[in-house]
Protein backbone atom coordinates (compact mmCIF):
# COMPACT_ATOMS: atom_id res chain seq x y z
CA UNK A 1 0.00 0.00 0.00
CA UNK A 2 1.23 3.51 -0.85
CA UNK A 3 1.98 5.98 1.92
CA UNK A 4 0.16 9.24 1.21
CA UNK A 5 2.22 11.03 3.87
CA UNK A 6 5.31 10.71 1.69
CA UNK A 7 3.71 12.53 -1.25
CA UNK A 8 4.42 16.22 -1.85
CA UNK A 9 0.93 16.47 -3.38
CA UNK A 10 -0.60 15.36 -0.08
CA UNK A 11 1.51 17.82 1.94
CA UNK A 12 0.39 20.70 -0.29
CA UNK A 13 -3.26 19.60 -0.24
CA UNK A 14 -3.21 19.32 3.54
CA UNK A 15 -1.69 22.80 3.81
CA UNK A 16 -4.41 24.04 1.45
CA UNK A 17 -7.16 22.69 3.72
CA UNK A 18 -5.68 24.43 6.75
CA UNK A 19 -5.42 27.74 4.86
CA UNK A 20 -8.98 27.44 3.55
CA UNK A 21 -10.40 26.74 7.02
CA UNK A 22 -8.59 29.73 8.51
CA UNK A 23 -9.70 32.00 5.67
CA UNK A 24 -13.35 30.93 5.59
CA UNK A 25 -13.71 31.34 9.37
CA UNK A 26 -14.39 35.04 8.78
CA UNK A 27 -17.19 34.52 6.23
CA UNK A 28 -20.55 36.09 7.06
CA UNK A 29 -22.77 33.91 9.26
CA UNK A 30 -25.36 33.54 6.52
CA UNK A 31 -22.73 31.90 4.29
CA UNK A 32 -21.68 29.32 6.90
CA UNK A 33 -23.79 26.64 5.22
CA UNK A 34 -23.47 28.12 1.74
CA UNK A 35 -20.31 29.11 -0.04
CA UNK A 36 -18.04 28.63 2.99
CA UNK A 37 -19.18 25.02 3.30
CA UNK A 38 -18.75 24.45 -0.46
CA UNK A 39 -15.21 25.85 -0.36
CA UNK A 40 -14.31 23.71 2.63
CA UNK A 41 -15.77 20.57 1.04
CA UNK A 42 -13.80 21.13 -2.17
CA UNK A 43 -10.60 21.76 -0.19
CA UNK A 44 -11.02 18.65 1.98
CA UNK A 45 -11.78 16.59 -1.11
CA UNK A 46 -8.28 17.16 -2.50
CA UNK A 47 -6.22 15.38 0.21
CA UNK A 48 -9.05 12.93 0.91
CA UNK A 49 -8.96 11.64 -2.66
CA UNK A 50 -5.17 11.42 -2.58
CA UNK A 51 -5.43 9.28 0.56
CA UNK A 52 -8.18 7.11 -0.91
CA UNK A 53 -6.24 6.67 -4.15
CA UNK A 54 -3.17 5.54 -2.23
CA UNK A 55 -5.26 2.83 -0.60
CA UNK A 56 -6.37 1.41 -3.96
CA UNK A 57 -4.58 -1.62 -5.33
CA UNK A 58 -4.56 -0.83 -9.04
CA UNK A 59 -2.63 1.98 -10.69
CA UNK A 60 -5.71 2.86 -12.76
CA UNK A 61 -7.80 3.43 -9.63
CA UNK A 62 -4.97 5.41 -8.03
CA UNK A 63 -4.75 7.67 -11.08
CA UNK A 64 -8.55 8.07 -11.13
CA UNK A 65 -8.59 9.31 -7.52
CA UNK A 66 -5.72 11.70 -8.26
CA UNK A 67 -7.83 13.01 -11.14
CA UNK A 68 -10.74 13.60 -8.75
CA UNK A 69 -8.37 15.43 -6.38
CA UNK A 70 -7.20 17.61 -9.26
CA UNK A 71 -10.81 18.36 -10.24
CA UNK A 72 -11.64 19.35 -6.66
CA UNK A 73 -8.67 21.70 -6.57
CA UNK A 74 -9.89 23.38 -9.76
CA UNK A 75 -13.40 23.63 -8.32
CA UNK A 76 -11.89 25.27 -5.24
CA UNK A 77 -10.12 27.84 -7.40
CA UNK A 78 -13.41 28.95 -8.92
CA UNK A 79 -15.15 29.11 -5.55
CA UNK A 80 -12.34 31.20 -4.08
CA UNK A 81 -12.44 33.59 -7.03
CA UNK A 82 -16.19 33.94 -6.46
CA UNK A 83 -15.67 34.61 -2.75
CA UNK A 84 -13.12 37.31 -3.62
CA UNK A 85 -15.57 39.00 -5.98
CA UNK A 86 -18.28 38.82 -3.30
CA UNK A 87 -15.79 40.43 -0.88
CA UNK A 88 -15.91 37.47 1.54
CA UNK A 89 -12.17 36.92 1.11
CA UNK A 90 -9.52 39.63 0.93
CA UNK A 91 -7.66 39.60 -2.38
CA UNK A 92 -4.32 38.81 -0.70
CA UNK A 93 -5.78 35.86 1.20
CA UNK A 94 -7.48 34.59 -1.94
CA UNK A 95 -4.25 34.90 -3.88
CA UNK A 96 -2.46 32.75 -1.30
CA UNK A 97 -5.10 30.05 -1.73
CA UNK A 98 -5.01 30.31 -5.53
CA UNK A 99 -1.20 30.04 -5.61
CA UNK A 100 -1.27 27.01 -3.34
CA UNK A 101 -3.99 25.48 -5.55
CA UNK A 102 -1.80 26.08 -8.61
CA UNK A 103 1.18 24.40 -6.98
CA UNK A 104 -0.98 21.48 -5.80
CA UNK A 105 -2.39 21.11 -9.33
CA UNK A 106 1.10 21.10 -10.88
CA UNK A 107 2.35 18.44 -8.46
CA UNK A 108 -0.78 16.29 -8.88
CA UNK A 109 -0.55 16.58 -12.65
CA UNK A 110 3.13 15.61 -12.59
CA UNK A 111 2.39 12.62 -10.37
CA UNK A 112 -0.37 11.47 -12.71
CA UNK A 113 1.86 11.81 -15.77
CA UNK A 114 4.66 9.84 -14.09
CA UNK A 115 2.23 7.07 -13.12
CA UNK A 116 0.80 6.92 -16.63
CA UNK A 117 4.30 6.73 -18.17
CA UNK A 118 5.30 3.96 -15.75
CA UNK A 119 2.09 2.09 -16.53
CA UNK A 120 2.88 2.08 -20.28
CA UNK A 121 6.31 0.54 -19.74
Amino acid sequence: MRNHKKLRAFELADELVMLVYRTTASFPRFERFGLAAQIRRAAVSVPSNIVEGCARHSESEYIRFLDIALSSARELQYQVSLAIRLKYIEKDDGLKIELLCDETNRVLNGLQQALRRAKRH
